[in-house]
């Protein structure tokens, strides 16, 4: 589902930190997951997005679906704004990013990119396939996150 701004009040915590980076932020979680042999996500999207923020808030207050991300997987929150409105600079960066993950934007946000432990992108998921009403199911969702974890992949 499409983000949209009339959703963005609905009292969730913004997760999205945008004053950092992103590619160095996802270079820096791809040496993390190298050291610990886990795989790196990228939620990629902002706090300008209301199914970004469900999201978030969803996985935090899971047990089932926390332990699967913390066992196998750092987990990151990846900024993204691509508007032009945020100048040359931050739409170049934008651009950069979308190439760096292979262009996930085509499938609305969030979106996740799994990279492995050198950093390539290994799946790129479109949420829509996950959610359920205005939220997410947790069987859909425990199900992207066990299918493709290292010892998944790596079978």
């Amino acid at each position: 589902m499409a983000c949209t701004a009339t959703w963005a009040q609905e009292g969730l915590p913004r997760v999205y930190d945008e004053t950092i980076d992103p590619m160095t932020q996802i270079e820096e979680a791809v040496g993390r997951a190298a050291r610990s042999e886990r795989f790196v996500v990228c939620q990629v999207g902002g706090n300008w997005c209301p199914w970004c923020l469900r999201f978030a808030y969803f996985v935090r207050n899971d047990s089932a679906i926390s332990r699967v991300i913390d066992d196998n997987f750092v987990y990151i929150h990846v900024n993204y704004n691509p508007r032009k409105s945020a100048g040359h600079e931050a739409e170049q960066q934008a651009k950069q990013l979308m190439e760096r993950l292979d262009q996930p934007a085509r499938f609305g946000f969030p979106v996740f990119v799994v990279l492995n432990t050198e950093g390539a992108v290994v799946h790129i998921q479109d949420s829509s396939f996950l959610e359920e009403g205005q939220g997410y199911n947790k069987e859909k969702v425990l199900r992207f996150f066990q299918n493709w974890t290292p010892k998944a992949v790596n079978e």
